[in-house]
């Protein structure tokens, strides 16, 4: 029987005010399925096939909408106006300073109390693509400008989960969209951790950072420590060593640089490979490709089995993330990367997420 292919759509919940919630389900020639859903853009469910051919579901997430709308950390969803973490939510941009809130300790963290992860976005089913669009107002979390952004979501029959993102604005602001999944490619329904995973990052340097989680500034060389990931080699061969910085992340929790000749605001080329997970149980891989010049390797430091969903009382480590974006404070760190969208510019950036088997 050929397998469903296209876009459907079914209830998922009603919010606080009376809005309706909506599930899309994506759905390509082998199988494969993902589900998304227009609050906060979050990916709820991603069904792969493994080595023998059995569908999984590999997403971390939950079956119901309450869940999403308290304090989960962003599982599946999308991350603005900026991914990662201001400093003491402030920057000073043309002479103009900016309070944001802060919402993680003493800093600004993946857009605010209230970031794009916790929106109704205008959703549009188009072509065997999701379209997702919202305006952030001026002064919304504190950022400036009115802020026009839009996400389009499309599966292909590679199994590729293809993310394009652009924005505009009219007045000068940060901006830093990234897609904050996690995943564990032996499937959710084993709940188990995914420190056996074997990472490959494409990168020799990686974003150092204090007790916070805020940049030190500049950029550390990976050899020579365990963020070298340059060799595939299990998560949790090394996350356990008497390292400050894995002290600081508690683990791995740290933007590591594909491209140190970017500096500007436009991606340079097509994106490039950038990642590769393998989970040697199923033979499941996961590769990320990218235009961003930084992923942000998360490796589910404070998951402690508190939340649950799908059947899954989620563990300690039970799922990692990928989240490809710029450098972490970058309005306050004049040698990063460009994050500031003027107007009369386009933010645009595209992202894939690969999955394949291995024998």
């Amino acid at each position: 029987m050929q397998a469903q292919t296209g876009i459907t759509q079914a209830p998922f919940g009603t919010l606080p005010d009376g809005a309706p919630v909506t599930q899309f389900t994506l759905a390509n020639r082998n199988g494969m399925r993902v589900r998304i859903l227009d609050f906060g853009g979050i990916i709820t469910e991603i069904h792969v096939p493994d080595r023998d051919g059995r569908l999984a579901d590999v997403a971390l997430g939950f079956d119901r909408l309450e869940p999403y709308l308290g304090e989960s950390p962003y599982f599946g969803a999308l991350i603005g106006r900026y991914g990662n973490r201001i400093a003491k939510g402030r920057f000073v941009l043309d002479g103009h300073k900016y309070e944001l809130a802060t919402n993680n300790g003493n800093n600004h963290l993946h857009g605010g109390t209230r970031g794009f992860d916790k929106v109704l976005w205008q959703a549009a089913a188009e072509g065997g693509e999701l379209r997702l669009r919202y305006r952030s107002v001026d002064g919304e979390e504190g950022y400036p400008g009115n802020l026009d952004a839009q996400v389009v979501y499309s599966l292909s029959d590679e199994n590729e989960i293809v993310v394009r993102f652009s924005a505009t604005t009219d007045k000068p602001t940060p901006v830093n969209l990234t897609q904050h999944s996690y995943f564990n490619l032996a499937g959710i329904e084993g709940c188990g951790d995914i420190l056996g995973h074997e990472l490959f990052v494409d990168a020799a340097g990686f974003v150092p950072i204090d007790a916070e989680s805020i940049p030190l500034g500049g950029v550390r060389p990976v050899d020579g420590t365990p963020f070298d990931f340059r060799r595939p080699r299990p998560i949790g061969s090394r996350i356990g060593e008497p390292d400050q910085q894995l002290a600081n992340g508690q683990g791995y929790d740290h933007c590591f640089v594909l491209d140190k000749a970017a500096g500007s605001r436009a991606p340079i080329g097509k994106p490039r490979a950038a990642v590769r997970v393998r989970d040697p149980g199923s033979g499941r891989v996961l590769e990320l490709f990218t235009q961003e010049p930084g992923v942000q390797f998360y490796s589910g430091n404070f998951l402690d089995g508190s939340l649950a969903g799908k059947g899954c009382a989620y563990p300690h480590r039970g799922g990692f993330c990928i989240e490809p974006e710029h450098f972490p404070d970058s309005p306050n760190q004049p040698g990063f990367p460009n994050t500031i969208l003027r107007p009369g510019e386009t933010y645009a950036t595209e992202s894939r997420f690969r999955f394949s088997v291995e024998a």
